[in-house]
Order: structure tokens, then C-alpha cells, then sequence
């Protein structure tokens, strides 16, 4: 049976922040929540990094990922769009999701403010139980 996790990682953060790292070596599918709120002008880009060393590693290498299916609107002929990040420039949420292929044991998530604003993410893990 498939059991559903949402971690919030970041919450209403109002400067540029890194979450800690999540782990995500159970999960069939990794996906993420990402909101900004307070606008007034500026934007918010949230990144992932992905970590693939063994969970008991206490500093793994972080490294940015560049596989983010983003939830744009495309045509039957057009494949999905990958994206290192996602910007927020009103407020508002988007999600993304980790592309299947990618293979990892850890990820964090990055809020770059650019002038105002509070930001939000979750990460959300499809796991079996």
C-alpha cells in the first residue's frame, strides 16, 4: 500500500535559506511543495540539492540537481520540462517533482529571496508501507 509524506522543510523563512538535508532513500517518488507569500515585489527561486552518499554519512556532498519536472503546460508532442529551479515572482505555490531517473539518498531545498517576501516548501515522498 502507497502512504503519502509531506515534510515541511522550510517555514516562512524571510531571508535566502537552505533546509536541512531529508532523507528520501525510501521513497518511489520525490516531490515538492514550494510557496511564496508577503509579496511586495522581488521573487523567490527554490532549488534542490541531492546527496547520494549512505544515510549514515553525517555531511554528505550536496549537489545541485538540474531534473525538476516542472508542472507546465505542454502538448502531447513536447516532453517533460526539466529545470534546475522554479520561480515564484507573486504569491502564490508550485510544485515540481524529482525526476524518476535520478538515484539519491538525500535532498534540501534552497530559497533565494530577491528583495521581500516569506518562503515555504515541503518535501513530499511516496513511499510503500
Amino acid at each position: 500500500m502507497k502512504k503519502i509524506i509531506s515534510i515541511k522543510v522550510l517555514d516562512a523563512v524571510t531571508a535566502t535559506t537552505t533546509s536541512n538535508k531529508i532523507d528520501v532513500s525510501g521513497a518511489k517518488r520525490v516531490g515538492f511543495l514550494f510557496r511564496r507569500a508577503n509579496h511586495a515585489s522581488g521573487s523567490t527561486a527554490f532549488s534542490v540539492n541531492i546527496g547520494g552518499e549512505p544515510l549514515e554519512t553525517v555531511t554528505p556532498t550536496m549537489l545541485a540537481c538540474n531534473m525538476l519536472i516542472t508542472n507546465t503546460a505542454n502538448t502531447n508532442s513536447q516532453t517533460l520540462t526539466r529545470v534546475a529551479s522554479v520561480t515564484l515572482s507573486a504569491d502564490g505555490d508550485a510544485y515540481a517533482w524529482l525526476d524518476p531517473s535520478v538515484i539519491c539518498t538525500f535532498v534540501s531545498v534552497t530559497a533565494t529571496e530577491t528583495t521581500d517576501g516569506t518562503h515555504s516548501a515541503w518535501v513530499i515522498l511516496e513511499v510503500e508501507e
